[in-house]
């Protein structure tokens, strides 16, 4: 490759949620530091908010700006399948004026929330296809993957798989999910999540002082496979997670509560409402160094999310996930604390409160883990950035030092 790369990066970024603004971040600081002469933009979600945020050119990824509201009108359906038409070419011209094309992280081929085969599948597919047919580079870095029973869902996703250049996935499972749905995987690696390569604050309260307990709130649904009983699973996850928390402040622990993208807002406020009590607070974090500053005060975490999740390992704090996937499970394998599982579509709180207490009695064990496990982590993602910059950038100079953007523990 001669000249200043031209690199794109795709997804629903700037979009609110903040795991994938995380991994654009990380990608972002990737580039900077190891490709500084490349010209980057962006084609997402969020436009506006990335360009302020991150301070690149960036395209809205759908020409109808109504995508992802529920178009029951005549006039609302026939605009947003005329709006899919229209990507198809918005879509295709964009790939063309790029060299290489990323997709960072996100849970890009998975269905373990709520999903749509014409929303996300269909985006990511013709970019995918755009990239093979115009020989742009196009990879899928640390992404997450399931294997999907909705059979137009699963097509889309496998065809988006197999045409892109460089495939890697954040766990064993979601690469084993695409050799089970049909693409050749052999060539492809798993390295840890992107935020893991994301810079990590410093303690801000003094060893032995004592902390609140972060829990991690989230808009539950269930996911794809759920939708017929998604207010029950919902009602459930909120009623449970209210009585835990109520049971923390009975004991006189502060409780911080935190959220991951903005439809978790309600959610926080429904149980600080529930509870009524000054000791329950709701954090307002705009990105995931937020998140890893509030995690880095606490004694011990509960989260849901899994960008909540990985936060919270990050800055070494003792966790207990709230799981709704094997994604999360398997994280928690990978970091040590895979005890440490709790179902978020069957919350007990009498349960989650034990296992809870029992954390907490091995937090200077698992704090040690934790420091461990994490400097593995930044060893596998300084491979993972050597790997891109192999396959993405094959004329530019080896470089020499670390491409895991974080603070030495």
């Amino acid at each position: 490759m001669t000249g200043a790369p031209r690199v794109g990066v795709f997804g629903l970024l700037g979009s609110g949620n903040l795991g994938n603004d995380g991994s654009l971040e990380a990608v972002l600081g990737y580039l900077r530091a190891e490709h500084p002469r490349a010209v980057v933009d962006a084609l997402c979600g969020g436009p506006e908010v990335v360009s302020a945020r991150y301070g690149i050119p960036a395209t809205r990824l759908h020409w109808y700006r109504g995508e992802y509201r529920t178009a029951s009108r005549a006039g609302a359906v026939a605009a947003k399948g005329f709006g899919k038409l229209v990507d198809v070419v918005r879509t295709a011209a964009w790939v063309r004026r790029h060299d290489v094309v990323i997709v960072p992280g996100m849970g890009v081929l998975e269905a373990t929330l709520p999903l749509r085969p014409w929303g996300f599948p269909y985006s990511l597919f013709l970019l995918c296809a755009s990239g093979r047919l115009f020989g742009t580079r196009v990879a899928l870095v640390s992404v997450g993957a399931d294997r999907i029973r909705d059979r137009p869902t699963r097509a889309l996703v496998r065809w988006a798989a197999r045409c892109a250049r460089y495939r890697s996935y954040r766990d064993v499972l979601s690469r084993d999910a695409m050799r089970a749905m049909g693409v050749d995987t052999s060539r492809d690696e798993v390295y840890p999540d992107l935020a893991f390569a994301l810079p990590t604050p410093p303690a801000s309260a003094p060893p032995g002082a004592p902390g609140p307990v972060c829990v991690g709130v989230m808009d539950f649904h269930g996911g794809n496979d759920d939708r017929a009983r998604a207010a029950e699973i919902h009602r459930r996850y909120l009623d449970g997670t209210t009585r835990f928390v109520r049971a923390l402040v009975e004991d006189g622990r502060p409780v911080r509560l935190l959220t991951g993208d903005a439809c978790d807002a309600p959610v926080a406020a429904a149980i600080r409402d529930a509870v009524g009590s000054p000791l329950v607070t709701a954090a307002d974090a705009t990105s995931l160094g937020d998140l890893m500053k509030e995690l880095a005060a606490a004694d011990v975490a509960v989260a849901t999310r899994y960008h909540n999740l990985i936060c919270a390992l990050k800055v070494g704090t003792p966790t207990l996930a709230l799981s709704y996937a094997a994604k999360s499970e398997a994280l928690m394998d990978r970091m040590g604390l895979g005890a440490y599982c709790h179902p978020a579509r069957e919350v007990d709180a009498d349960r989650l409160l034990a296992q809870f207490r029992a954390l907490e009695q091995r937090s200077g064990d698992l704090r040690r883990t934790l420091a461990e496990r994490n400097l593995a982590v930044a060893r596998q993602l300084t491979d993972q950035f050597t790997a891109l910059t192999a396959s993405l950038f094959p004329t530019s100079p080896t470089s020499h030092h670390a491409h895991v953007y974080r603070e030495a523990p």
